[in-house]
């Protein structure tokens, strides 16, 4: 039985496979009103930044283009998404709202509103789940609280998740019949006046299809081998996939299945892989489960660690120029290409927090600018688990050394010349300690430290020792 319309709310969803507020919507026999709300006052604060705008325009495009396909045009809007909403509602006289859940505080804080309104002017109101694999309000301990140990809460989820088939893109649908007002996407002003996504957009291409052409492509070649590969940064053994999830353009369900799918018979080899999605989950749930964490450590005692205001260190920082080399090729990878490999992710952190004393939350915040993948609660996750104060953290007192760190896992040094091309005629020896080298060795490779290349900007064992007396502080402090 055909209804009247139904509004299908994208948000951090942008896709049409196992969507399932899309499919809802369809399968009950709604004319489907596709709709984008671009309301970044709403974000608490934290509005997308600029690369992850760059993402937005063009995974909207992507959107836009698969639905206009199937006949039914998104209509964008700007403005409060209650008055929005209510204003279509009334325009199309629609009986029903589809949306599928986000779980940032401020957005469960909003919808739960807008569900409220919407259902007392009289319209059916429905959300899903089409993020995560369970629900972060079915997970607890054995005393009924939130884990905050991972292996613990990964137990736990794969015993209750259901694994069933991705929803497949529904083959027939019946689009809404009145013409709706929409402006254009490029009165969203998302793409920067000044380009500086040149290197961006040559490396990445958002939207669905891509996503799924990653993923099929990192199956096929190297899900098997991402255990081995996955900590070197100069080598292509990751799945690049995590804008893509960010936004909805594939699920964590799908790349479950797919995985699991094609390779069910090396369960052992592509556990690795899919236990990224369980800490994907686990940042999720942590963040809904305590709120807080968006700008405050999980571990109370941290809120009177004796961080430093540092601005200079943490522009160089920002600029890639900390004189440490595998620091500035991570930095610089993240201004040119909007992403960083997660190893280096670590390092960078442990050196801003630890080595330079900066607080967690300046680089949590130059992270959700640069990165095309700034996701909320992966990020938290992330800062509050090198800076030792969240949940199943790293112990603070493990300060990664970023001259080891670039030997262990770049020991080719083809990451850091990647990057840092002034050390590119750097012998391996000293292409992570230049500082180091013989004189004759610098200037035989056109390195001269200070001016071709900086010099490092704080002496690593100076910054431990000053990095665990602070830590000692704040653990006296919880002890008395």
């Amino acid at each position: 039985m055909e209804h009247g319309p139904a509004i299908v709310w994208f948000r951090n969803d942008l896709r049409l496979l196992d969507n399932p507020a899309f499919t809802a919507a369809v399968a009950k026999g709604y004319s489907i009103l596709p709709l984008f709300i671009w309301a970044p006052d709403e974000e608490n604060g934290w509005p997308p930044g600029g690369a992850s705008k760059w993402w937005l325009h063009h995974s909207l495009k992507a959107l836009s283009k698969m639905l206009g396909e199937l006949g039914l045009p998104l209509i964008i809007r700007v403005g409060k998404s209650l008055d929005v909403l209510e204003g279509l509602v009334k325009d199309v006289r629609a009986q029903a709202v589809f949306w599928n859940r986000r779980y940032e505080p401020w957005a469960i804080k909003r919808d739960a509103q807008i569900k409220t309104q919407l259902t007392n002017d009289g319209c059916l109101v429905q959300s899903f789940n089409g993020s995560l694999l369970v629900e972060p309000w079915n997970i607890l301990n054995s005393q009924g609280k939130p884990f905050q140990v991972f292996t613990a809460f990964w137990k736990s989820l794969q015993k209750q998740y259901v694994h069933t088939p991705p929803l497949p893109i529904p083959s027939s649908f019946s689009p809404i019949k009145a013409s709706i007002r929409s402006v254009s996407l490029d009165h969203l002003h998302l793409l920067p006046e000044v380009n500086w996504y040149g290197q961006i957009e040559a490396l990445w291409t958002p939207g669905e299809v891509q996503a799924g052409n990653l993923l099929d492509d990192f199956i096929e070649n190297h899900v098997t081998s991402y255990q081995v590969q996955r900590d070197f940064p100069g080598i292509n053994g990751v799945s690049h996939l995590s804008p893509y999830l960010h936004f909805g353009e594939i699920s964590a369900k799908t790349i479950w299945h797919k995985v699991k799918e094609v390779h069910s018979q090396h369960e052992e080899e592509v556990g690795p892989y899919i236990r990224q999605l369980g800490w994907r989950e686990f940042a999720n749930y942590l963040l809904y489960h305590f709120p807080q964490t968006v700008d405050k450590p999980l571990r109370t005692e941290f809120s009177r660690f004796p961080w430093w205001e540092n601005q200079e260190a943490l522009k160089a920082w920002h600029k890639g120029k900390t004189g440490f080399p595998i620091v500035d090729a991570g930095m610089r990878e993240l201004w040119s290409t909007g992403w960083m490999h997660n190893r280096v992710r670590m390092i960078v952190g442990s050196f801003l927090v630890k080595d330079l004393l900066v607080s967690w939350q300046y680089g949590a915040r130059w992270f959700w600018d640069t990165l095309l993948d700034a996701d909320m609660a992966n990020n938290t996750l992330g800062w509050q688990w090198i800076s030792g104060c969240g949940a199943d953290a790293a112990p603070y007192f493990r300060i990664f050394n970023p001259v080891t760190q670039g030997q262990k896992f770049d020991a080719d040094g083809v990451y850091v010349r990647r990057w840092i091309p002034e050390l590119a005629s750097l012998p391996n020896e000293y292409l992570h300690c230049p500082w180091e080298a013989p004189e004759q060795v610098l200037r035989s490779s056109g390195v001269q430290l200070g001016t071709t290349y900086p010099n490092p900007i704080v002496d690593h064992s100076e910054a431990r020792n000053r990095a665990l007396l602070a830590f000692r502080e704040v653990r006296s402090d919880r002890e008395q």
